[in-house]
């Protein structure tokens, strides 16, 4: 079980408000595709995979659940439009539980491993320091030590922001001048980190989106540096993406998971956007844990992503 486990009633009302706007345009959809039939047939199927793809899910994780939809309707023989939303959210959440990982933990701190070190990677403006603050004050306040590394030396604003939300949170932020080495933070962090019994590293790195060999270059040096100090760090490699980017958030994964050994996955600003269906296609298509999503600017507002929960709330009643 991961720190963060615990989904209580405010959390569900968060999740709920938070795909409000993508629970309102999913149902408009339907109810469009639906009209004035009674029951699903070809028709209302291929209008159905129309809302899906155009509500961001993807193509290849849309015709996976059509198909689902189509073996149900054969089996069942006569299925009625007002079952579809139910039949949507089964299929759809049985799709996602069956194809990842362990589903609602987040991050687990085994405890061999301390520091524990998570590397933090996204483009500029996905909402990537922000996620770093609000996990760095989950850790906080579930009792553990955290330091932050400001390894995005390319951008003033970077470094600063991690400083405001390190302030904020209360915890220690390990920076250098502008333009530093990144691996050279990142080894200073975790140094730090050690040499105060730390049991969280959260390091954020640069944000452009150069070439792939550029990117895995970079990348890969701060990995190396990393376990001059802790020889398995880092143990996360979380990729923050920002979901109201919809398809494009896609072609980030892969531009990503391509130039390093991404094995985590935050979804952000899905409060602003009617594209949450993109979370159903990433976390489908990568094989990738969507660990988190961003419902919100509240420092509390970061969620352990839980499938079930996600499509109860896109599709409930």
């Amino acid at each position: 079980m991961g720190i963060f486990s615990f989904f209580s009633k405010e959390k569900k009302e968060t999740l709920d408000k938070g795909l409000s706007k993508t629970k309102e345009n999913v149902f408009t959809k339907i109810t469009r595709a639906i009209a004035g039939k009674s029951k699903v047939d070809d028709a209302v199927l291929d209008n159905l995979e129309e809302v899906l793809i155009t509500s961001d899910v993807g193509v290849e994780t849309t015709l996976k659940i059509i198909k689902r939809i189509e073996e149900r309707v054969e089996r069942d023989k006569y299925v009625t439009t007002s079952e579809l939303t139910h039949i949507l959210r089964d299929e759809i959440a049985n799709l996602l539980t069956e194809n990842n990982t362990q589903d609602g933990d987040g991050f687990t701190l085994p405890k061999d491993k301390k520091p524990y070190v998570i590397m933090v990677v996204g483009v500029n403006g996905v909402g990537k320091t922000t996620t770093i603050g609000k996990l760095a004050y989950q850790f906080k306040k579930a009792g553990k030590k955290v330091y932050l590394g400001a390894a995005d030396t390319f951008r003033a604003a970077a470094v600063e922001q991690l400083v405001i939300w390190g302030e904020r949170v209360g915890v220690p932020v390990v920076k250098q001048k502008m333009g530093s080495d990144p691996a050279s933070v990142a080894f200073d962090s975790l140094s730090s980190a050690k040499a105060n019994n730390a049991d969280v590293v959260i390091i954020d790195t640069a944000g452009r989106l150069h070439n792939k060999v550029n990117l895995m270059n970079e990348l890969t040096k701060i990995k190396n540096v990393m376990k001059k100090v802790v020889p398995d760090a880092p143990h996360e490699i979380l990729l923050v993406l920002d979901g109201s980017t919809g398809q494009n958030a896609f072609e980030q994964a892969k531009q990503f998971t391509a130039a390093t050994e991404v094995n985590a996955l935050a979804v952000t600003k899905l409060d602003g956007t009617a594209k949450g269906g993109v979370v159903i296609g990433i976390s489908d298509q990568f094989h990738i844990p969507v660990k988190y999503i961003g419902l919100g600017e509240g420092i509390e507002d970061l969620q352990v992503f839980r499938k079930r929960e996600f499509v109860n709330s896109l599709f409930g009643e």
